[in-house]
């Protein structure tokens, strides 16, 4: 699992200048969903929906501990856990790499070995870091030459990348690819001495911003190469205000169109290195002869707009720069697939479940795509619902998007409708476009009643505000004010 991962960097989904031999090599000797999303764009509330299977609104983690506006910083002790199920049937658990996951609650707490790094960047100055750089005669952490822009206030802007003084060797990205590896050698000799099976999991902290890497990965792509995003063209012309103030938050008007596009590359040469780390983790999964015997997942939390929509990171923003991931499922067994399915990365709960031989049913907002990944056509959603709760200050929004159309819902200022046909990067606001109003009104009676089947919630706000049929109960909770008139 990556953070923060645009599906766009990586070769197996069409980018031809970022190399990705080993992503590719498992899409190819996998199943490639072309059409996977998160179900909410920021790193807690979405990993927390695949450690549950359930919809951030469900689980009740909605924002990072680092920009917690009141909401839970950890899950409740009774939430259904994918691991916990795993565990009964005497899975060996890892997790190597980001949690992100909670604060009093650690991986550790739900099972899985491995060194706690918490945060939502690479913890360089851990204990079990350092120990490695020690053990290995490896330099420390120091970065140079830094990027950043200008805050509205004057003051200097988030740190967006910077060079690494450090070998490829003493990256954070590959002393975790190196603790996978140490794990999966001791898994695999339990397995064959014991049958003991395990799940081991590799969450990288990159390639999230700042872009911290060495001179090679730094100056890997030329920045030539790039070619500018469409969506920098935003106006923000009839769009949430909200969307503005992210832009100056992250200073991309501060800063030359030069530095946008040396960003990118520096962003590529990110997705390369962590590809590499990625290639020795399945390496020595053939070398230990495991390939045949065991599934491959690979997924991110989210994406990261690099410049599109002159944004950095994620935000208040539905555009499919950040709901839309990568999703590569390899099963033993199975021939190679590209299926367009709208899945999710909860999806990814109910398929660990069901490769386990465990009950998926508790991961409730989850679907396994195991009939997917066999070549089947079961009956499939045709639509995707995402959701959001604030980062920085809380600011629910809805989404649902089809084969087509994509409606947001920002109770707030104004809704949005895009044509994904003739406006594929999301420019042109076209809520309020009379020609469209039979398709907005579709899918805001679809996404209501959808989420009230599900029981989210933000339907009341939709009851009264938009025509999405006759209420067939009483929002306003008033029933006691209706007298019977007396008999007689």
């Amino acid at each position: 699992m990556t953070d923060q991962h645009r599906v766009d960097t990586l070769g197996c989904y069409g980018n031809p200048h970022v190399a990705t031999p080993n992503l590719d090599r498992l899409a190819a000797t996998g199943t490639r969903f072309d059409r996977c999303y998160t179900p909410t764009a920021i790193c807690t509330p979405a990993r927390a929906s695949l450690l549950t299977g359930q919809a951030p609104f469900r689980h009740r983690l909605l924002a990072n501990y680092e920009r917690n506006v009141g909401y839970l910083e950890d899950l409740r002790d009774d939430a259904f856990t994918f691991p916990a199920a795993l565990a009964e049937r005497d899975y060996v658990l890892g997790l190597i790499g980001k949690w992100h996951g909670g604060v009093r609650r650690t991986a550790a707490s739900y099972g899985f070995e491995g060194p706690e790094l918490p945060g939502w960047h690479n913890p360089v100055d851990h204990p079990d870091y350092l120990a490695y750089l020690e053990d290995n005669g490896l330099p420390p952490y120091r970065i140079t030459e830094p990027v950043r822009g200008t805050t509205p206030n004057g003051n200097e802007g988030n740190l967006l990348a910077a060079r690494l003084d450090q070998p490829v060797e003493a990256t954070f990205e590959y002393y975790l690819a190196t603790r996978t590896i140490e794990h999966l050698d001791r898994y695999a000799k339990r397995y064959r001495d014991e049958g003991a099976p395990f799940f081991l999991a590799t969450h990288f902290f990159g390639p999230h911003l700042p872009y911290l890497l060495p001179d090679h990965y730094y100056d890997l792509y030329d920045p030539e190469l790039v070619e500018l995003p469409p969506s920098i063209a935003e106006t923000f012309e009839g769009k949430p205000p909200v969307q503005r103030n992210y832009s100056a938050h992250w200073t991309f008007d501060t800063m030359p169109l030069e530095v946008t596009r040396k960003l990118i590359a520096v962003y590529w040469g990110y997705v390369t290195l962590v590809d590499e780390q990625v290639g020795r983790i399945l390496t020595r999964l053939d070398e230990l002869g495991l390939s045949d015997d065991t599934s491959v997942l690979f997924t991110a939390d989210h994406g990261e707009f690099t410049g599109a929509h002159r944004l950095h990171d994620k935000g208040p923003a539905m555009y499919e720069d950040i709901y839309r991931i990568p999703g590569i499922v390899r099963v033993p067994g199975q021939e190679p697939a590209v299926r367009d399915e709208f899945v999710t990365l909860t999806d990814c709960t109910a398929t660990i479940l069901e490769l386990a031989g465990c009950d998926p049913e508790p991961a409730v907002d989850s679907r396994s795509l195991l009939p997917l990944v066999r070549g089947e056509h079961p009956e499939w959603r045709s639509e995707l619902v995402a959701e959001f709760h604030g980062h920085h200050f809380p600011y629910p929004q809805r989404m649902i998007r089809d084969d087509r159309y994509k409606l947001v819902v920002n109770p707030e200022s104004v809704n949005e409708l895009y044509d994904l046909d003739t406006d594929p990067h999301e420019l042109t606001n076209r809520y309020a476009h009379p020609e469209l109003r039979p398709v907005r009104e579709r899918l805001l009676r679809r996404l209501y009643h959808l989420l009230r089947e599900r029981g989210d919630n933000f339907y009341h706000w939709m009851t009264p505000m938009y025509e999405v049929g006759t209420s067939d109960h009483d929002p306003s909770l008033s029933a006691f004010e209706l007298q019977k008139p007396p008999a007689g």
